[in-house]
C-alpha cells in the first residue's frame, strides 16, 4: 500500500511532466519559428548575424506567448494580464540576452561565423536560455491558480476557554411503592 506523501509527490511529478511536455511542444514549435525566421533573414537581407537572430528572437517570442497562454498554460491564472504579459516580456528579454549573447560571443569573440557555426550557436544559445525561461513562466509569469485558503482569524487575544461544563446530577433509582391491597 503506497503512502499518502508517495502519492502527491507522484501526482506532483506527473503534472510537472506533463508541464514539460506542452511546453516543450510550444517550444519545440518555437523554436522552428525561430530558426526559419533567423535563416530567412540571414540569407535574404543584409542584417548581421546578431540583428537578425534578434528579430527572430521576437517573433519566436511572440509566436510562443500565445502558445503558452492558451496551451501550455491555459488552467493558470488570468486575473492580471497586463502583469503576465509585462513579465513574460521582461524575462523573454532576458532569455534574449542569454540565447543572443552566446550567438555573438561564438561570432565576434571567436569568429565562428559559417552558416553552421552559426547555426549551432543560435540552438545551443536557445537551449540555455529555455531552461531560464522554463524556470521563469512557470515561477513568475503563468502563476498556478491559488487554493481557497482557510479563512485565518485575525490575530488579537486569545478567545476565552469555554466555562467547564457542571457535573450531572448522579440520579439513583428509586423503589416503586408496593401496590397496596384493599381487602
Amino acid at each position: 500500500m503506497s503512502e499518502p506523501g508517495g502519492t502527491a509527490l507522484r501526482t506532483r511529478l506527473e503534472q510537472l511532466a506533463r508541464e514539460v511536455v506542452k511546453f516543450g511542444a510550444v517550444g519545440g514549435l518555437g523554436l522552428l519559428v525561430n530558426m526559419a525566421a533567423f535563416n530567412v533573414l540571414r540569407h535574404t537581407t543584409d542584417l548581421q548575424v546578431v540583428r537578425a537572430s534578434l528579430v527572430a528572437t521576437v517573433i519566436s517570442v511572440l509566436f510562443n506567448y500565445v502558445g503558452f497562454r492558451y496551451f501550455t498554460y491555459r488552467d493558470r491564472d488570468k486575473s492580471g494580464r497586463a502583469k503576465e504579459l509585462t513579465l513574460f516580456l521582461v524575462f523573454s528579454v532576458a532569455g534574449a540576452i542569454i540565447e543572443n549573447g552566446l550567438l555573438y560571443l561564438a561570432t565576434y569573440g571567436f569568429g565562428w561565423n559559417t552558416p553552421l557555426q552559426s547555426n549551432f550557436f543560435k540552438v545551443f544559445g536557445i537551449g540555455v536560455a529555455t531552461l531560464f525561461r522554463f524556470w521563469s513562466y512557470r515561477t513568475w509569469v503563468f502563476r498556478t491558480v491559488p487554493a481557497e485558503e482557510a479563512v485565518e482569524p485575525t490575530p488579537g487575544p486569545a478567545p476565552a476557554p469555554a466555562p467547564a461544563a457542571a457535573p450531572a446530577p448522579v440520579v439513583t433509582p428509586q423503589p416503586k411503592p408496593a401496590a397496596s391491597r384493599l381487602t
